[in-house]
């Protein structure tokens, strides 16, 4: 088995703790891969390009937070790897297991014994004057907002070249069920169990109190048109990647060809780290 580490780089927790579980693995006849900067840091003799990771190994492991993870889930996605994300925190939607957990999760994959949860990703494109100028894959959502001193945006909305309403707020974003708790849920919109294969349309403070979040089939292709002359508009992959847009721009939205693999928590489940992490369902007050 070959197994690929990626991880925070700026972190002395993460290096002291990749050093330990290279050797650890290492002992065991696994072969270990780690991304340059991180096995450079190290000194681990396995340092190779972030890029050419993939077609090197069979199981990645990522340590670090959700951000940490959603690019891995973008650079592995076309290979079918399985991702196994830990916390070196609190719990994490996508990161969920804790250093404790650690060795025994590292047995259950030497041995086979996990199982793979399937999920989707969106693949965004910028069309200006019909010409598609940018694009990229999004783990959890696109957002499009306003700069500091924007007004109230009018964004074209149409499923399937079908116009559907025109919003008016502050912006838009358009969630995978993954992300459905990530900054959708920031701005009102639903939980999603992250197999379903939907898609959230979620209004950033809308104008119109009749503009609800919607779901609808991610087998759609979803488009905004940007109807507001403004030069401060943005935007946003996965909270990591900004692109500016002006009026008259297209964005479309697809689901992407590939999902990306996550091994499944056999410590806990889903509804079980919604409790953990956003007191899903507790009451306040309560003590159990």
């Amino acid at each position: 088995m070959r197994l690929g580490i990626i991880g925070k780089t700026n972190s002395d927790i993460v290096s002291q703790i990749v050093e330990e579980i290279s050797d650890w693995l290492e002992k065991r006849d696994i072969d270990v891969f780690l991304e340059n900067d991180l096995g450079k840091k190290i000194g681990h003799k396995n340092s190779v390009d972030k890029k050419e990771l993939p077609s090197l190994i069979d199981v990645i492991l990522v340590f670090g937070g959700d951000g940490t993870f959603l690019g891995v889930a973008k650079l592995v996605c076309d290979y079918g790897i399985p991702i196994v994300g830990f916390n070196l925190g609190g719990l994490g939607f996508l990161t969920e297991i804790t250093t404790d957990e650690m060795y025994d999760m590292l047995e259950r994959i030497i041995k086979g014994e996990y199982e793979i949860e399937k999920r989707n990703l969106l693949e965004s494109r910028v069309y200006r004057n019909g010409i598609e100028v940018a694009g990229d894959l999004v783990v959890n959502e696109i957002a499009i907002n306003k700069g500091a001193l924007s007004r109230i945006l009018d964004l074209a909305l149409y499923i399937d070249e079908k116009y559907v309403t025109t919003f008016k707020a502050d912006g838009i974003i358009l969630s995978t069920p993954t992300g459905s708790t990530a900054y959708s849920l920031s701005a009102g919109g639903p939980i999603v169990y992250p197999t379903l294969p939907v898609t959230l349309i979620t209004p950033i403070c809308p104008h119109i109190l009749t503009n609800r979040p919607l779901i609808v089939s991610n087998s759609s292709e979803i488009m905004i048109e940007l109807l507001t002359d403004t030069t401060q508009t943005y935007l946003r992959l996965d909270g990591q990647i900004g692109i500016k847009i002006q009026k008259g721009d297209f964005i479309k939205l697809n689901k992407y060809k590939k999902t990306f693999n996550v091994i499944r928590s056999p410590y806990r489940d889903y509804f079980t780290i919604l409790k953990t992490k956003l007191m899903w369902g507790q009451r306040y007050g309560s003590v159990s």
